[in-house]
């Protein structure tokens, strides 16, 4: 028996760091409003927060799970992005990433004022193994989109850093007006996805994974609980079905599209794919085989927007060699997605050159370096699925090339 343990344990998958996504828009633009639809709509998923100051964040959800204090913290005294070296943010995630709290995802709201690229490169350079970047959500109040512009010209710069762009407060615009704006976006920030949504009510899913709640008091979950405390606000005139009608309001908006592959896909291929994915498709996720010699290691995949992150490891005992994936989009062709994703089938991995991998290992934290003697085969460079936070951030840098 003993001398089965190490087998055991050494097949049990390593932990994952926690993604930490930024939130970030001007003052007025809706974060707070966003993020209190995340917290009262993510599942069993547990959320560890940042923020400048609890202001109106609504803690009940958080409360109800056992979710305040240490885990959540505050930054009272300015903006995240002063941070002297980022040290102190650093404090604050490695408290929050302590196994101790469990924390699935992390989400960091911005003051008004921060700078999204500073934020960036501070989370890129962090040496916390227990965190990573998991992309930058600008928000923008489409009924102030001009004003904003004219006030903030640094505006621009910052949704050209932005994964994805929630295009808040769509209710107060006509759509004549909607539209030019949505024009606009696609000139100040091309290929970046742009969600439409009013009250920040958009699907916790873009952004991560809600997990199931396995905790209940009595005969109710928590989830249940916490829609009878919306009831009880609403002075009960929504019920159970309103409060259905209200967390599937955003769903109604999307769909989604599955890809299951016995077969491995080829890395180029794939790569080239995610480089063209049209702007409609807001979130991937899932598992990839490639089975390239050296690399037959199950490399999970995960994208918010244009951020795409590459993270390797280990099969499970008896897991199936192949590639599981969801994506999820508005307005795209399912059918077409998996056409393509079909065509990305490899059907001789083994004969594939070490260096097709190379444009997967872009996305990887840490990608191994070629061996010594060997170059990079030179490839044509695609439009970045992240932008490089080292170039973005650089506050000499001409805002008008952004």
């Amino acid at each position: 028996m003993n001398s089965s343990q190490p087998a055991q344990q050494s097949a049990r998958p390593p932990v994952q760091p926690i993604p930490v996504v930024v939130l970030s828009g001007f003052l007025g633009s809706g974060k707070t409003t966003l993020l209190n639809h995340l917290l009262g709509n993510r599942g069993g998923t547990r959320i560890g927060v940042v923020v400048n100051d609890f202001g109106s964040i609504e803690i009940d959800a958080m409360a109800v799970a056992g979710q305040v204090g240490d885990s959540m913290v505050s930054l009272g005294g300015g903006c995240l992005c002063c941070a002297v070296d980022g040290s102190e943010l650093d404090a604050y995630l490695e408290k929050l990433s302590a196994p101790v709290h469990r924390i699935d995802v992390i989400v960091i709201e911005a003051s008004g004022l921060a700078e999204p690229q500073e934020m960036i490169r501070m989370l890129v350079a962090s040496e916390n193994p227990a965190i990573r970047y998991g992309g930058l959500v600008q928000v923008v109040d489409a009924a102030e989109f001009d004003a904003t512009r004219a006030k903030h010209p640094e505006t621009d710069r910052h949704l050209a850093a932005a994964d994805l762009v929630v295009l808040n407060k769509t209710d107060r615009v006509e759509p004549a007006g909607l539209t030019r704006i949505e024009g606009e976006l696609g000139a100040l920030c091309p290929g970046t996805p742009v969600v439409a949504a009013d009250h920040g009510r958009i699907d916790p899913e873009l952004l991560f994974d809600r997990r199931p709640w396995t905790e209940t008091r009595g005969q109710l979950s928590f989830e249940d609980l916490i829609s009878e405390a919306r009831d009880d606000d609403q002075g009960g005139h929504a019920g159970h079905a309103g409060h259905e009608d209200h967390t599937g309001h955003a769903h109604t908006l999307y769909e989604s599209t599955e890809f299951v592959s016995e077969q491995a896909l080829n890395p180029r291929r794939f790569i080239d794919f995610l480089d063209r994915r049209p702007a409609g498709l807001y979130r991937i996720k899932g598992y990839v085989h490639f089975g390239v010699p050296g690399h037959e290691e199950r490399y999970e995949v995960h994208a918010v927007g244009r951020f795409l992150r590459f993270v390797p490891g280990p099969w499970g005992r008896g897991e199936p060699r192949r590639s599981q994936l969801v994506l999820i989009g508005a307005g795209t062709d399912g059918p077409a997605l998996s056409r393509e994703l079909e065509a990305c089938r490899e059907p001789a991995p083994q004969h594939a050159p070490p260096e097709s991998m190379w444009g997967v290992l872009r996305y990887v934290d840490r990608p191994p370096r070629p061996e010594a003697g060997q170059e990079p085969e030179p490839e044509p460079e695609p439009e970045p699925c992240e932008p490089d936070p080292y170039r973005d951030a650089d506050p000499d840098a001409d805002p008008g090339s952004d």
